[in-house]
């Protein structure tokens, strides 16, 4: 498969729900381009359709029209055993909950979505390990999320994200639950890691001083994309 410059492609992807006999649409006409190795933020008020689209672009939920590209490969036309196995290999996720296994160590739940996948045991330990450290959390490996800052357990949802070197990680809102000085280590580590590995970083976010930190800003309202602009970065790896 050929590579292009955009990792996503979305071109007039609308999501209708209907709830209780009411018909909500979520997303209307949404045509967006990601470049490889992007930092994008969403933005955009309460209700506006912001964790609608990552869910959409994802995979995670369907879509009523449209074509979603991740890639190179159409996704809106994948079955469900295609979509989950593709997803697997392609993407990563972090959650505001952190979502992490309360019985599990942080090197067990970062293997875990790698042991179901297939990976060998031997080659996901590893990974799980470096993924770790990459993430300042060496000597780390075997506390339990409750044994873990509210940062640190992030830091392992993202070690998890990354740990099988995804083309994309898709994060909605990764700091909605962390204080100022965690939510700028947070923005740090992803700017750091996206430098280092290029990774591609979708965040929907609530939080101007993580959008601000952004390759591009894409801001949103009922459904639609008002408006993209460049912001300029106030918080730079390793600084405050």
């Amino acid at each position: 498969m050929l590579m292009t410059e955009y990792i996503v492609e979305s071109e007039k992807v609308h999501k209708i729900y209907h709830t209780d006999g009411t018909k909500v649409h979520a997303l209307k006409g949404i045509d967006l381009k990601i470049k490889r190795g992007e930092i994008l933020a969403v933005m955009g008020p309460s209700g506006c359709g912001k964790t609608t689209l990552l869910n959409c672009l994802s995979g995670l939920d369907s879509i009523n029209y449209g074509i979603i590209k991740i890639d190179g490969r159409r996704i809106d036309n994948l079955s469900d055993v295609e979509l989950t196995r593709y997803r697997g290999l392609k993407m990563g996720f972090v959650f505001q909950a952190y979502n992490l296994i309360p019985v599990l160590t942080a090197v067990e739940n970062v293997e875990l979505p790698m042991l179901l996948n297939g990976t060998k045991p031997d080659v996901a330990r590893k990974r799980a390990i470096a993924a770790l450290r990459d993430v300042g959390l060496a000597g780390r490996e075997h506390h339990l999320p409750n044994q873990l800052s509210g940062g640190e357990q992030q830091r392992v949802a993202i070690a998890r994200a990354l740990a099988h070197n995804p083309a994309i990680v898709w994060a909605d809102e990764p700091t909605g639950n962390l204080d100022t000085k965690s939510t700028k280590e947070i923005v740090n580590l992803i700017l750091r890691l996206n430098k280092e590995r290029g990774n591609t970083f979708v965040i929907v976010t609530h939080d101007p001083s993580v959008g601000e930190c952004a390759h591009r800003v894409v801001l949103m309202r009922d459904g639609k994309i008002m408006k993209e602009y460049e912001p300029v970065c106030k918080i730079r790896p390793g600084g405050a």
